[in-house]
């Protein structure tokens, strides 16, 4: 084969006869990187296949696989962390987004209308990912660090999503029925939150946002009236998102959340 000549592909009859195997090995690999927390800054390779549910020498495999491209580095110690590559992708991941052009003004607008802190999730997988967040002026609040996955069934932010992706039942039928959702103590003991939907392009669900604080400042009656502050927000950032400009700066019903199941 000649210097700078791309190697040949399969014909798609011979992908589609082995595409089991590759979507496989994609899954796993996808796995070994899950399997890292927010609190995690590396891992041995026991408790990789642990969290994997693979055995030790296909995940040492896959993880030195990953290696190759950057996405897992392994330390002197032999334990594991996440490469630059996964960094680069997290980069570009939160650059699609906007966050630092629309999503964080809306939350500092936010914060200072409500003196709590305010923040964007997003689902990934079966959690929800803080991908923005701006905290409140308050000496006493609650902190949650930018890039951590939480629970998507205890919180307010999380039970929004569910909702608004379609799960059945209570209380997913009230929450979309009304267009938000407040906790209090549910994840967390003495946090109290309450959150709102955002949608994208054709009302594509893209996550929800929040406001948060201790209980002892955010009562039911309280969190009640800042709903309708958190609607408004979340309707004006998902016209914002969605790239309707003229429609961003309307006065909007606060009920619009509730259109789209």
């Amino acid at each position: 084969m000649k210097q700078n000549q791309p190697a040949p592909t399969l014909p798609l009859e011979d992908i589609s006869d082995c595409s089991t195997e590759y979507v496989t090995a994609v899954l796993r690999a996808l796995s070994i990187l899950e399997a890292f927390g927010g609190s995690d800054v590396h891992l041995p390779l026991v408790e990789l296949s642990k969290r994997t549910g693979m055995n030790k020498t296909t995940a040492l495999r896959i993880a030195r696989t990953l290696a190759k491209k950057h996405y897992l580095v392994q330390r002197d110690d032999g334990d594991w962390r996440l490469g630059r590559a996964a960094g680069w992708l997290g980069a570009c991941y939160q650059a699609t987004f906007d966050v630092h052009d629309i999503v964080e003004p809306v939350l500092r607008e936010l914060t200072i209308q409500t003196g709590e802190s305010a923040s964007f999730y997003v689902r990934e997988g079966n959690q929800r990912t803080c991908l923005a967040r701006v905290d409140g002026p308050q000496t006493i609040r609650h902190h949650v660090r930018v890039g951590i996955g939480l629970p998507l069934d205890l919180g307010a932010p999380g039970r929004v999503i569910l909702a608004f992706s379609g799960e059945r039942g209570e209380p997913y039928e009230a929450i979309r029925k009304r267009g938000f959702h407040l906790s209090m103590g549910e994840r967390e003991a003495e946090v109290s939150s309450v959150s709102a939907p955002i949608f994208g392009l054709d009302w594509k669900l893209l996550g929800s946002i929040c406001i948060s604080g201790p209980t002892s400042r955010l009562a039911k009656e309280r969190l009640m009236e800042l709903a309708q502050v958190i609607m408004q927000a979340a309707n004006q950032l998902s016209y914002s998102l969605a790239g309707n400009t003229k429609l961003a700066k309307l006065k909007l019903p606060d009920s619009i959340a509730t259109w789209h199941p």
